[in-house]
């Protein structure tokens, strides 16, 4: 695949965050002067920012993994009852779906959706002008990525990875099947392996990104989850 290429076509939508991305620069830098300060905020604002104007199609998207887990007792109960006859055990899905009013591709519209936006983000966070040598509390360049020889740089990737695992794992659909919920634990730990390798080789910037936007989808999840527990409370209680 030439992901140069599809990078190409949201050449606009790079751009616009670019500018984007300078104009909070320049709002915070007109604050705190400090370069090493103001792009290292400035990332993190602009994360933010765009996770709050996502919401709406996080919100879907966690609602309907929340809904999906609510009903895992009756899911297996139907996958027991018609192990032998698949035709009709995935008819007996599908009523149950529609009859809860969830579906086993709501959570992924939403993140297809985002697609475009993370691809221009990965764009931009890696080429963002006027930031190599600047530095950013522990981060001696945010231009640059890890290196090896220097575990004080290690912090961030090993950072990256960790989020990235609590962050899946909080958004993942539970599963009564203990062969199936190991398969999707092994996923989990080698996706977080794999995301802590490619951020020794992301720069910096876009390692802080990535921190940022899994430290904000965790507590986010973590609220709605909380959120909607309260609200079946309730409707049980009435």
């Amino acid at each position: 695949m030439n992901y140069s290429a599809v990078i190409f076509k949201f050449d606009w939508l790079n751009n616009a965050l670019i500018k984007f991305f300078e104009y909070i620069h320049n709002l915070v830098h007109s604050i705190i002067p400090n370069p090493n300060l103001s792009y290292g905020l400035a990332i993190i604002i602009v994360t933010i920012i765009i996770r709050l104007l996502l919401f709406p199609l996080n919100y879907k998207q966690i609602r309907s993994t929340v809904k999906m887990n609510e009903i895992q007792p009756e899911m297996k109960k139907v996958q027991e009852r018609y192990k032998n006859d698949p035709q009709r055990q995935q008819q007996e899905m599908m009523k149950l779906y529609k009859k809860h009013g969830v579906s086993p591709l709501g959570g992924c519209l939403p993140i297809l959706l985002q697609w475009p936006i993370l691809i221009a983000l990965y764009a931009v966070f890696m080429n963002l002008p006027g930031i190599d040598g600047v530095k950013f509390l522990w981060i001696n360049n945010l231009a640059a990525s890890a290196s090896m020889s220097d575990p004080a740089t290690w912090i961030l990737p090993v950072v990256s990875g960790a989020t990235t695992y609590f962050s899946t794992v909080l958004m993942g659909t539970k599963s009564g099947n203990n062969a199936q919920a190991k398969q999707m634990g092994t996923m989990n730990i080698g996706m977080s392996i794999f995301i802590t390798w490619m951020s020794f080789r992301f720069t910096s910037a876009l390692v802080l990104y990535w921190v940022t936007n899994n430290l904000f989808q965790i507590g986010q999840t973590l609220l709605m989850k909380n959120m909607e527990a309260k609200k079946v409370l309730k409707e049980e209680l009435e």
